[in-house]
């Protein structure tokens, strides 16, 4: 009896092993462990998350800065309107919030013969930095003035922003012919 005993458990056991190596993966319920199918699904919702997160930054970072409904900053100088690459500082977000309130009109003076020069009308953020400044170059100077080159100059200056759009030749067009009116907006 022993004997037959022996040999029923040898072959029960030897069938347990044969059916766990033949790639079968269930588990009988009596061997559950649940704990371990708990961390199995954090794994995969975890996992799950972070390629969502991915994808919302993914997204994040392919939309451009000129998302609909976001106001952007315009220059004219005249009639023409210009691009301008503004500054990240303060005297812009000053002056956005001035234009945020209605049209900001600055009338220009020839300078120098390398620059227009306004009373922007009310004192900003300064940032002075030593400068050369070039052709299309957008600064705060002396707090409450805008100047835009159309030529070159080393001073004091805060940057506001640089036109983008037009070269020297163009810029020259644009402000050596007499006193000009700039209009800031928002758009």
């Amino acid at each position: 009896m022993k004997t037959k005993l022996i040999m029923m458990t040898l072959c029960v056991f030897m069938m347990l092993c044969t059916s766990a190596c033949s790639g079968d993966t269930k588990i009988p319920y009596e061997n559950y462990d649940s704990s371990a199918a708990i961390s199995e699904s954090e794994d995969i919702e975890a996992e799950s998350t972070e390629e969502t997160d991915n994808q919302a930054v993914e997204s994040d970072t392919s939309s451009d800065d000129t998302s609909i409904g976001e106001k952007t900053m315009i220059m004219k100088i005249g009639d023409i309107k210009v691009n301008v690459d503004w500054e990240n500082n303060q005297a812009v977000d000053a002056l956005r919030n001035m234009a945020e309130k209605g049209d900001v009109i600055i009338q220009m003076s020839m300078y120098g013969g390398f620059e227009q020069v306004g009373s922007i009308g009310q004192s900003l953020p300064r940032d002075v930095k030593q400068t050369t400044t070039s052709s299309g170059d957008i600064v705060l100077y002396s707090g409450n003035q805008m100047v835009v080159f159309y030529g070159s100059n080393s001073w004091s200056y805060t940057r506001l922003g640089h036109i983008s759009d037009k070269d020297e030749a163009g810029m020259t067009e644009l402000l050596s012919n007499g006193d000009v009116t700039i209009t800031i907006s928002m758009g």
